[in-house]
């Protein structure tokens, strides 16, 4: 008996609209990695894609795919920011082992890995830098004020992963001020009530292993139930590509939710633990770093679903770090506890002139700290959980937003115009406001041109303000980032063909990086300091997206070809002379990324991606004792995975860095060269 396959042509406004399928068997057509879409629900109806088991087809209307590229969540068509979708389709075919790796392949995204599988990652967007961006998990806000070093440290894997929006630009206005350059949000899969034919709900899950190169093995599950939620969980080890670059990672993830009458509510608690081998990830002059690391995170939300919708939302976030400058040694060491709880409460309707929206923020930031903070006095001092020692240092701010946002949607216009007046104690007791408006104009269904302003702002982080060690140094008088961004653009949609252009320029004030000056170079010992200096940046991107189902029909091999490429300037207004930086400065003046997705035969697909870039800026490299700068060396990395997709099981073998590449993506870290990736899963 063959499997009832649904055809989606359209999407419902819901959030959870992808789960409520009834138990059956879905074919999601594709969206474009790094391109913002633009197809109305009858261009949409032109792409298919044969089912990958064999299965019938029928068509089934239902609502338009939301994203939230405002505060109010509104039709991927009709929104007038940068927003791009990594589809389940396109995550489940990647050839990638992290989060962080899927991100490598939009073209609007830096990722600076410093080791594999997720293993210490800096992601910044638009030549921004790794704390300029607000990652979301379900939209919970999960970003620490620690450093955006441990950003990517999330409990969840890739088969957890329903699809990821990343918004480009300023988004202060949507997702609060750490939203600088942009914000990800990464939203999980989950189950809604199915029941069988005997009338019971039935329990899903699946278990699978994984192995390859340098040592490298994995374990992970999942299991879940409608009406209790879904459980997932894994552990990883490897030896690394390189030397001290070993590691360690478990993760548990939980979700659940209730559709109750007059609300909807949802939940989600997480842990992830990583040990490794840091190499030289915070200075080339010490190569035998190690790090640990330990998160836990929980948030509640409910939303009402009556003509006024208040959507509040409780959270909290808690890491443990423990770090060491020489590896099994005190030297340099330092423990540090970040605590982060957050209240956020929206409300929105609709009414004759559009929709308003109203939202409020409450977010405290606080950590304990061997290093970062003011000192305590000896009766303060607090016991570091599992060591022996004292956080002897502290430091603590509250933030508050208040939001404001009307949105008008007509068949051709969509405007959004915004407000956030934001307070921090950590500057002072003083209201500033950073507006924001954003325009799309849709001269037909097949053609969207749009435009945006907005202004946004950062607080440093306290590693930003207070760390210090041999090779680094912290400034306390630090002014807090701001920016103001203009970005244009256009998209088309023909059949067989989507494609975009997009351009910005980000005007940076107090701009805040980790340099080195000729002065901090003495006998060959070198410090990076923070500072502050003005800098603008600017840009453009152009994506193409061919779909063969509908230019060659639905038993094409070849599903989908994308070719995206990004181009970045910067303009320093100040002529002191740099000898390196540690991030901003070091930003991507071109990456493309090439794509090719086929299907070989009715249960085999295979997907081959190139990315190739060239980074600007400088690094100390340190042999024999002395250090040079040097220039990075651009270098093109080719990827292929095949994959096997069965009703109960799936299996897959990749390869990543085919032609053995070594290369440096950030410093003095060492990338490997081939990386051999096999794996299976039993699916029930």
């Amino acid at each position: 008996m063959k499997a009832e396959v649904i055809r989606w042509h359209q999407f419902s406004r819901r959030g959870d609209a992808v789960f409520r399928s009834l138990g059956r068997e879905i074919v999601i057509s594709t969206l474009s990695v790094a391109t913002l879409l633009t197809a109305t629900p009858q261009t949409a109806q032109a792409q298919t894609t044969a089912p990958r088991d064999g299965g019938s087809e029928r068509e089934v209307e239902v609502g338009e795919v939301t994203v939230t590229a405002s505060r109010v969540p509104m039709p991927m068509e009709q929104t007038a920011r940068i927003v791009s979708v990594m589809t389940r389709d396109q995550l489940k075919d990647c050839p990638a082992q992290s989060v962080n790796d899927l991100l490598k392949h939009c073209a609007s995204v830096d990722v600076r890995q410093r080791g594999g599988f997720g293993i210490q990652t800096d992601i910044s967007i638009n030549g921004g830098t790794h704390d300029q961006i607000v990652i979301l998990l379900n939209g919970v806000n999960i970003s620490s004020p620690h450093t955006g070093h441990l950003a990517a440290d999330l409990p969840i894997s890739i088969d957890d992963i329903e699809r990821i929006e990343i918004l480009e630009g300023a988004a202060s206005r949507v997702y609060g001020t750490s939203a600088f350059s942009g914000a990800i949000n990464i939203v999980t899969r989950g189950l809604t009530p199915t029941t069988s034919q005997g009338g019971r709900t039935p329990i899903r899950g699946a278990v699978g292993v994984n192995g390859g190169s340098f040592g490298t093995w994995g374990v992970n599950g999942s299991i879940g139930h409608a009406k209790i939620g879904t459980l997932s969980a894994g552990y990883e080890q490897s030896d690394g590509g390189t030397a001290n670059s070993d590691f360690k990672k478990m993760r548990a993830y939980y979700q659940g939710g209730a559709d109750l009458k007059d609300v909807d509510l949802n939940w989600q608690l997480g842990m992830s633990r990583m040990d490794y081998g840091a190499n030289t990830f915070y200075s080339g002059k010490y190569p035998n770093q190690y790090e640990e690391g330990r998160r836990y995170m929980g948030s509640v939300s409910l939303k009402t679903k009556g003509r006024v919708k208040l959507m509040p939302t409780a959270y909290f976030n808690r890491a443990l770090d423990h770090y060491q400058l020489i590896r099994g040694t005190s030297t340099a060491e330092n423990f540090h506890m970040t605590d982060v709880y957050g209240l956020t409460v929206n409300a929105q309707t609709t009414w004759k002139l559009g929709t308003t929206a109203l939202g409020a923020d409450l977010r405290n930031e606080g950590i304990l700290s061997t290093a970062l903070g003011r000192p305590l006095a000896e009766d303060q001092y607090v016991s570091i959980p599992g060591h022996d020692g004292y956080y002897k240092k502290r430091d603590n701010r509250t933030n508050v937003s208040y939001f404001l946002e009307h949105d008008v949607l007509l068949d051709r216009w969509t405007f959004s115009f915004g407000l956030m007046a934001n307070m921090n104690t950590g500057l002072d007791y003083r209201y500033r406001l950073y507006p924001g408006i954003d325009v799309s104009f849709r001269p037909s269904q097949q053609w969207k041109l749009y435009a945006s302003w907005n202004m946004a702002q950062r607080m440093p982080t306290f590693t930003d303000l207070y760390y210090k060690s041999p090779t680094q140094e912290g400034n306390t008088g630090l002014k807090p980032e701001r920016t103001s961004e203009f970005t244009l653009g256009t998209g088309l949609r023909l059949q067989g063909l989507k494609a975009d252009v997009r351009l910005f320029h980000r005007h940076n004030s107090a701009m805040i990086d980790w340099v080195m000056t000729p002065d901090d170079v003495v006998n060959d010992f070198t410090t990076y300091h923070a500072t502050n200096f003005r800098l603008d940046n600017m840009g453009f991107t152009v994506g193409a997206h061919l779909l063969f189902a509908e230019l060659m029909g639905r038993e094409s091999i070849l599903r989908t070809f994308s070719a995206n490429y990004s181009y970045l300037h910067q303009k320093r207004y100040d002529d002191h002379e740099i000898v390196a930086s540690s991030y901003a400065l070091d930003y991507l003046r071109h990456k493309l990324v090439l794509r090719l997705d086929a299907q070989l035969c009715k249960r085999l697909s295979a997907t081959l991606s190139y990315r190739w870039q060239q980074r600007m800026g400088s690094y100390m490299k340190y042999e024999a004792g002395k250090s040079t700068a040097q220039s990075y060396a651009p270098y093109g990395l080719l990827d292929l995975r095949l994959s096997y997709t069965g009703r109960h099981f799936d299996a897959y073998v990749e390869g990543n860095n085919l032609t053995s590449h070594r290369y440096y993506d950030l410093g003095n870290v060492l990338q490997p060269g081939f990386w051999l990736m096999t794996g299976a899963k039993w699916k029930f």
